[in-house]
């Protein structure tokens, strides 16, 4: 996201557990704390583990009129179920960002793979891959600073559960910027 830009959408979607309802609220929250509009709305299903969970962020300078995102700007897709479901974006030249570790390879310029679970587990903390991948994220589309992220996590962790997530926002915004070795073609 530009700095002319006023208006963004994002979809965060994977499997019930993987933390992306969390995602969703560091987001907004962040987008907040930096004195933007936001709305966030999540849902899941029947099933909380392992079902499709999902968590839609807008964030705005101006007010939010629609509350649902029409047009996202970004796709983050942690599981198999939610890259197809939502990788549809991507010939439209929304970037669909996905976890190459779980997801089956996608095709396409707008297709962004990152093995977020593997660099998850090998930094100690599988069930920490949600913060890594919105740190991803964040840093690939500029929604919100690292350090307002990081802000978050400090507030919200600590001990090794914030030691390991800061290690988690590093290693993802490195990950945004790993170029097309990371990629799908």
């Amino acid at each position: 996201m530009t700095a002319a830009r006023r208006h963004a959408e994002f979809i965060l979607a994977g499997s019930g557990g993987q933390g992306l309802i969390l995602s969703g609220i560091l987001l907004a929250e962040a987008a907040m704390n930096e004195g933007r509009n936001v709305v966030q709305t999540q849902s899941y299903g029947i099933a909380s583990r392992g079902g499709l969970s999902l968590a839609e962020v807008i964030v705005d300078d101006d007010e939010i009129v629609f509350q649902q995102v029409r047009r996202p700007d970004c796709v983050l897709a942690l599981s198999e179920e939610a890259a197809a479901k939502f990788g549809g974006w991507a010939a439209d030249g929304v970037p669909v960002v996905y976890d190459q570790t779980i997801v089956a390879p996608r095709s396409g310029e707008n297709f962004i793979g990152r093995p977020f679970t593997r660099a998850a587990s090998e930094l100690g903390g599988a069930g920490s891959v949600n913060i890594l991948a919105l740190a991803a994220v964040a840093a690939l589309t500029g929604v919100v600073q690292a350090a307002s992220l990081e802000q978050l996590i400090r507030r919200n962790f600590r001990g090794a559960a914030l030691d390991l997530n800061l290690k988690m926002l590093a290693a993802g915004a490195a990950m945004a910027g790993a170029g097309a070795a990371g990629q799908a073609a």
